[in-house]
């Protein structure tokens, strides 16, 4: 059962300490009676009840880490087990077990605490790169099993793809089309693998605008390669109000080169320099503008305490430079002839209006659906501009929302309808379930937009949804209600190159006493997404706005170009992270 483990400075709450048992034991659709889970975001599920690991790895184990005390269920396994070796074991295999009927589903989850549990850190990297990860079983029907029981193999899956080599195509270099395809083909396959294979096929669909990395593993991945490393300087070219509180910079090559195409919903980053002394200003804001113009057009909100906005405003003129990073980002509209829902809230509009754009400039035969939400029309950036690309689709529609519109503003021109554009709202549109939706706006109105879609019958991995600011974190099997907000890290300060975290507006030098970036992030509360800690999951994979990392390990397949694994990485030089 479940139980509260000491590990570097924090609580982990882990189900991994597993013990041997005598007599039988129900194999239940949710796990084995007796036995637990302490993170079911990562472990067990219908998908995951029963984790099985082989004899014949623990001999491969003793041998390879010169261990005499390994132990069954010492890798975290509910059946250790006589043969069933992982490169003959297939997804969609059956098998009897005393009155208990199992199905394979995936391998084994890269998690760091079967390092943990072995005392072995990098466990969850050699699982892999050494194909022997384990699998997991879904329970049939459910029954009483005992050890000593046979193992009887009742059927086959389809495509014979074996663990071993499903496990190769998602966490190692090399794999092909052809097997994703297969893999894609095996019903039993669980549904959390079933999205990985299904963004390996999306990336090989896209290899031709330089894609590395694995999209299976990190979204990240999905990004072409960024044009130019580092900051350049751009020239500001026109400054525009949109509404009371947005204004777009158009931005061009200092040379009159035509700037690389960004993808439709990508980000520039922009670093400024303070009044006075300190650190530099970095920030991100959306392009809004046509796709592939030649130029880029920013567009930005001036809150009431935002430096950054607020000085971009006051201070740059027409023919001022600006240190600007090459687009980036994971949120971008993809190809197809399905419908489309560009959907957002306030400021939210600028990436899915650079979409629009797209759209409009294909002239697509895509249903297009065009909604927005804000107070009235003078907080309705670019409203002109949305409206006349709209009228360019031969299937383009629009809904409007003023919360509260003002005597001038007119209800079936500047917008549709009077209200919030809510959850509810959202739900009784209609929306084509087949539809790719695209969702910017307030935190709380993506959640709320997302639900909503997802009950309406689109599917969940067809809800794209952008964010700005520090995203959520990840630290599997670690409570993280108290979250602080980014700070120093305690202690003496670091001499090495500074690490600027962008998102979360900090500048740390780096410290020695730090194993990876990821420690260090973690010691400024920095909101982070890890899972194994040793370059093999990619959970952790982001961008690097500029500098350069080494790795101790290296990771098993390198992050996408323009991207690094913060778990395993250490700076050379200053750099700047998308975190």
């Amino acid at each position: 059962m479940p139980k509260d483990v000491a590990w570097h400075g924090k609580t982990v709450r882990t189900g991994v300490y597993k013990e041997t048992v005598t007599g039988p034991r129900m194999a239940r659709r949710l796990n084995i009676d007796g036995d637990g889970q302490g993170d079911l975001g990562g472990h067990g599920g219908e998908q995951r009840a029963v984790l099985v690991y082989q004899t014949d790895s623990y001999r491969f184990w003793a041998h390879e880490l010169g261990r005499d005390d390994l132990e069954s269920g010492q890798f975290g396994e509910n059946f250790t087990v006589d043969g069933l070796p992982d490169d003959e074991v297939c997804i969609g295999d059956r098998y009897r077990i005393g009155e208990a009927l199992f199905e394979v589903t995936q391998p084994r989850v890269t998690c760091y605490r079967v390092g943990l549990r072995m005392g072995e850190p990098q466990m969850a990297a050699l699982l892999v790169a050494h194909h022997r990860p384990g699998f997991y079983l879904r329970v049939l029907e459910e029954g009483e099993v005992e050890a000593g029981q046979e193992i009887v193999r009742v059927s086959g899956g389809p495509e014979a793809m074996t663990v071993e080599e499903i496990d190769r195509v998602l966490y190692l270099p090399g794999h092909t089309r052809r097997q994703v395809e297969r893999a894609l083909r095996i019903p039993a396959l669980s549904p959390g693998w079933q999205a990985s294979m299904r963004g390996l096929l999306g990336q090989g669909d896209n290899e031709a605008a330089g894609n590395s990395g694995s999209a299976g593993l990190n979204a990240a991945a999905t990004a072409p390669r960024p044009a130019w490393s580092g900051f350049r300087p751009l020239i500001v070219t026109r400054i525009q109000p949109e509404s009371r509180s947005v204004f777009s910079l158009s931005l061009a090559a200092a040379d009159g080169s035509d700037l690389p195409a960004a993808e439709p919903g990508q980000f520039l980053t922009v670093k400024l320099q303070p009044e006075g002394d300190g650190p530099p200003l970095i920030r991100s804001y959306s392009l809004s503008g046509e796709p592939g113009a030649g130029t880029y057009r920013v567009s930005v909100k001036a809150g009431l305490h935002g430096a950054a906005s607020n000085r971009l405003r006051s201070h740059i003129r027409t023919g001022d430079h600006l240190d600007v990073a090459a687009p980036r980002g994971t949120f971008f509209l993809t190809g197809g002839d399905n419908p489309v829902v560009l959907l957002s809230a306030g400021v939210g509009v600028t990436p899915v209006l650079a979409m629009l754009h797209a759209l409009a400039h294909d002239r697509s035969a895509r249903q297009v659906w065009w909604l927005h939400g804000t107070r009235d029309g003078t907080e309705h950036p670019l409203a002109r501009e949305s409206r006349d690309l709209i009228g360019m689709l031969p299937q383009g529609r629009s809904r409007i929302y003023y919360s509260k519109p003002a005597p001038e503003d007119r209800q079936g021109i500047d917008y549709t309808d009077i209200g919030h554009l809510s959850a509810d709202r959202i739900a009784g549109l209609g929306l084509p379930t087949d539809a790719d939706a695209y969702v910017c706006g307030p935190e709380a109105f993506m959640d709320g937009a997302t639900t909503a879609l997802v009950d309406a019958g689109l599917e969940a991995f067809r809800v794209h949804t952008e964010i700005f600011g520090a995203g959520p974190s990840l630290t599997p099997g670690i409570d993280g209600s108290v979250a602080a907000a980014p700070h120093q890290p305690a202690g003496r300060a670091g001499t090495g190159p500074t690490v600027t975290f962008a998102r979360s507006g900090l500048h740390v030098p780096w410290n020695t006493t730090q194993e990876s970036l990821l420690e260090l992030a973690e010691a400024c509360d920095v909101p982070v997404r890890w899972s194994c800690r040793t370059g093999v999951c990619h959970t952790c994979e982001l961008a690097l706005m500029s500098g350069a990392v080494t790795y101790s390990p290296e990771p098993v397949e390198p992050p996408a170009d323009g991207n690094i694994l913060i778990c395993c990485s250490k700076p050379t030089e200053e750099i700047v992270l998308d975190l």
